[in-house]
């Protein structure tokens, strides 16, 4: 049988978390608390933002995955049916990157490939690093139910995701036309506006002349001031090669001269037309505009208008197109540094100024985006955002923090723009339309059902038409804007039980970045798919709460490319889980960007070792408990138990309010600063004496209501400690919470006065060289005695005060000092430093003269007294009665040192 003894040897003297976590993961999924299947409880559903299956988790996803699993936990411990579904995005884009980058180490090339061929070894990267996502979420000590993972690629969801692209086409939703999109050419696919990042950059402008003629070909000149051709000023002398011609403003009377006239592209000398439109700003540039369809949103429209020619000079790899005429293949940065030269050897470039410029960006992959004309697959969305606004704005949905978000999440909507769907890859969802060799088109789930509709439609037998399925893929977007609802297979197969019960979720957990791509969508999804129910019923889920940004400690996000995001795995090995997922969280208020340090982690770890030398030193006094010994003093029991209950209420409407780094913050102080430091301190025994049985039992009980209450935070230390404390038949994790009760506010009065006197009176001894073992008498002149009786016994322990009198008044001691409103006379066989008892008064008479000044001059201000809430201005009023008694007592104290 293993002893006391033993038993304490066998603690080490700080915490080990990697055994620890590796135990109670086990034990956890061992036991299936995790597993969740529908009940006559109510659900508490959370789905995970499902990460991209490209590589390890950065810190932002430990910071959304730690806050998801504070929720679910905390819910299941609140008697709710906690189901917490994990899973991944197959990220079309960047995983296609991923696996291209892949083949070219092996020595392949895509375009070597069938598409099958291709998704074989997209699995296989999705395989590997699927796996390593669902480690490092397990690492984390996430409460996931594994039984429910899902990845956006599965069967079912797959159909689904055609499913509803057909009901949307079904609909009139869902239109293909040739239009100006974003292309990225390192992906060599479109995009969506929201999958753009610009920035502000310092660019140039050149101003580069082109020569006019009449239309027989004949130079013209200014009629006034014999000028030759005509400047425009451009920030892309690469795409000249694409004008198809040059704009003027019909008022500019600069141009007036130019009807009729044409203008001969430099360097390619094709000429082409001077147009008039008011769109050109005169007071821009030269007021003259080169026209290139092809490579610009505005000057599409121009086009569009004018009935103007395209001249697309770019491939799909951003290279010079055969359109372009010259450095055809070369990339088209390469190819601008020699048009600017060839530009400048013949003359044609007049100036160059600096110009400040923003620049479109692939959020996937970095490049700069090009405006390119292309058929493509485009989603109509002003009737879904309607829905979705008003959602949010009557309530429907609550975003935390709402003052930061909202306006946001309203502007997004009221100015949405139709969402381009298609994308020019093979991994992803493939775009459920058919067509025939004349261009005819049929969309449908699957081909069996494309060749059915084809002959309803075109009355052509379907075994005589080959049909070829489009060659694109759906935006990933597309198919995790379905996520809260296939998960439970919802669309796949609506109204099953599980969809039934668990949908809406609860709380979507997000980053704030992802706003429109995915939170907006997935709302409108919501609303467009469950239209039979009522609002509360349809929304996809009842609370938003965003995660700030996490960045560097010299405030810059962290990023790969930068390389300052740590290894998330290294950090659970050096630091342990718990010590992790608090670091992160003392230092995240929600939406509020964050400053990741390394300190906050060792923080974790301090809080750690504190928590097991509790357990230490309460274990010790297991092996000493007296039943028959009488509990002289109640008072710390009651205190503890009163700021318990307090601090429990607390973190109650923290949590409702999605505060929870106050509410690990308050929980903290709770534990390091009024369970150990005061409470502890104040029950502990004398040496080698034991402790009374009822005392102890109630700091246990104290302890794991504690360790209850930290769990959700820190899952693995509170466990473990949970179970060495006591023997336990139940484990911590499903433990239910004991509801809150009601604290005395007169004894957290007086635990307050006790803190306040203990720690001055033990700073009085260190500065005035008394050593702790030298006993002392104490003298405590007070208007209000009772105040003391039941702190009495504790405070004299605390101090080493063997006498302590009490009364309106009393000797003059050899150190005097002022705690509150009441004056502490101190008695020792030192002589008295009064020359030091006096520096220290006339500091603290200045500074509370100060707070005096400031407090009365607050209440002295009409206005705020007028618009600050009562309660506000009746606590500003009790600070100054406050300051005033004390800066009496302290002129009575430094009175009597003269």
């Amino acid at each position: 049988m293993l002893t006391f003894a033993s038993f304490m040897e066998e603690l080490s003297k700080n915490y080990e978390p990697a055994s620890v976590e590796e135990k109670w993961s086990r034990h956890w999924k061992e036991k299936k608390y995790f597993k969740s299947l529908p009940d006559g409880r109510s659900p508490f559903t959370v789905v995970i933002p499902p990460p991209n299956v490209t590589g390890v988790l950065h810190m932002g996803h430990t910071l959304n995955e730690t806050v998801q699993d504070i929720l679910v936990r905390r819910a299941r411990m609140k008697g709710f049916n906690a189901c917490w579904v994990p899973g991944s995005d197959h990220a079309s884009i960047a995983t296609e990157a991923k696996v291209v980058g892949m083949l070219k180490e092996r020595g392949i090339d895509k375009n070597s490939l069938s598409r099958a061929e291709f998704l074989k070894y997209a699995y296989e990267w999705k395989e590997k690093f699927g796996g390593i996502i669902y480690s490092q979420i397990e690492k984390l000590g996430c409460s996931v139910d594994w039984d429910r993972v899902t990845f956006t690629m599965d069967d079912d969801y797959y159909k689904a995701v055609m499913k509803v692209f057909v009901d949307l086409h079904n609909k009139g939703l869902i239109y293909r036309g040739a239009r100006m999109i974003n292309w990225d050419p390192s992906a060599q696919t479109a995009l969506s506006d929201e999958e753009v990042e610009y920035k502000d950059l310092q660019g140039k402008l050149y101003y580069i002349r082109y020569r006019l003629t009449d239309e027989s070909g004949k130079e013209i000149t200014h009629p006034l001031t014999g000028e030759k051709g005509i400047v425009i000023a451009t920030q892309r002398p690469e795409t000249i090669m694409g004008d198809t011609a040059v704009c003027v403003n019909p008022n500019d009377e600069r141009y007036a001269h130019l009807k009729n006239a044409r203008a001969v592209v430099p360097l390619i000398n094709r000429s082409i037309p001077v147009i008039f439109d008011d769109y050109v700003d005169p007071a821009f540039g030269t007021g003259a505009l080169k026209v290139t369809p092809a490579h610009d949103i505005n000057d599409y429209n121009l086009g569009l208008k004018h009935n103007l020619g395209v001249v697309d000079t770019l491939n799909a790899d951003g290279t010079l197109s055969e359109a372009a005429q010259i450095h055809v293949g070369e990339d088209r940065f390469a190819a601008r540094k020699k048009i600017i030269a060839g530009l400048t050897e013949k003359g044609f470039i007049v100036k160059e100024e600096e110009y400040a410029t923003r620049l479109g960006y692939s959020q996937r992959t970095g490049v700069v985006v090009e405006p390119r004309i292309s058929t493509q697959w485009f989603l109509k969305m002003k009737d879904l955002a309607g829905p979705a606004l008003k959602a949010v704005l009557e309530g429907g949905i609550t975003i935390h923090p709402g003052d930061k978000f909202l306006a946001t999440y309203k502007y997004w909507l009221e100015n949405v723009k139709d969402w381009c769907i298609s994308r020019q890859l093979w991994w992803g969802q493939q775009i459920p339309a058919w067509y025939d060799d004349k261009g005819n088109v049929v969309v449908a789930e699957n081909e069996e059902a494309a060749k059915k509709l084809y002959t309803e439609q075109y009355g052509e037998s379907d075994s005589d038409t080959v049909l070829t399925q489009d060659e694109d893929v759906l935006d990933t977007w597309f198919s995790s804007w379905l996520w809260p609802m296939e998960v439970f297979k919802g669309i796949s197969n609506p109204g099953n039980k599980d969809i039934a019960y668990y949908y809406p979720t609860s709380v979507l957990v997000t980053g704030q970045d992802i706003i429109f791509f995915w939170v907006a969508r997935m709302i409108m999804a919501g609303l467009e798919y469950n239209k039979e129910k009522p609002v509360e019923k349809a929304i996809p889920f009842r609370d938003v709460y965003f995660t700030g940004m996490v960045r560097d400690k010299l405030g810059r996000k962290m990023s790969k490319q930068l390389g300052n995001s740590p290894d998330l795995l290294k950090l659970i090995e050096v630091y342990g889980a718990d010590a992790v997922r608090f670091g992160i969280m003392i230092s995240s208020p929600a939406g509020n960007d964050l400053l990741f340090d390394n300190a906050s982690l060792d923080q974790g770890k301090f809080f750690n070792n504190k928590l097991w030398n509790a357990l230490k030193l309460v274990k010790m006094w297991g092996e000493k408990t007296d039943v028959s010994l009488p509990v002289t003093d109640r008072f710390a029991t009651q205190w503890f138990e009163s700021r318990l209950y307090e601090v429990k209420a607390e973190v109650e409407k923290l949590f409702s309010e999605f505060r929870l780094s106050e509410a690990l913050k308050t929980l903290y102080s709770l534990i390091w600063d009024d369970f150990c430091s005061w409470y502890l301190e104040w029950v502990k025994p004398g040496f080698d004496q034991p402790v009374s049985a009822d005392v102890y039992n109630k700091t246990v009980a104290y302890f794991t209501e504690l360790l209850q209450l930290l769990h959700p935070y820190m899952p693995f230390i509170t466990e473990e400690i949970y179970h060495l404390l006591v023997e336990r038949k139940e484990d911590l994790c499903i433990k239910q919470l004991a509801p809150v009760g009601g604290s005395d506010a007169a004894c957290l009065g007086e635990g307050e006065l006790l803190k306040q006197a203990i720690t001055a009176l033990r700073d009085a001894r260190v500065k005035n060289r008394i050593r702790p073992k030298e006993e002392i008498s104490l003298h405590i002149e007070t208007a209000n005695p009772d105040k003391y009786n039941n702190i009495r016994s504790i405070l004299g322990k605390q101090v080493n005060a063997t006498v302590i009198h009490i009364a309106g008044t009393a000797e003059k001691g050899n150190i005097s000092l002022v705690i509150g409103k009441d004056k502490f006379h101190i008695h020792s066989a030192l002589p008295a430093d009064h020359a030091g008892q006096k520096a220290q008064l006339e500091k603290d008479l200045a500074y509370q003269k100060g707070f005096l000044a400031s407090t009365a001059k607050k209440l002295g201000n009409e206005r705020f007294v007028q618009n600050a809430k009562p309660e506000v201005v009746e606590l500003e009023r009790k600070k100054l009665a406050d300051a005033e008694a004390k800066v009496k007592a302290i002129e009575e104290s430094l009175a009597r040192l003269d």
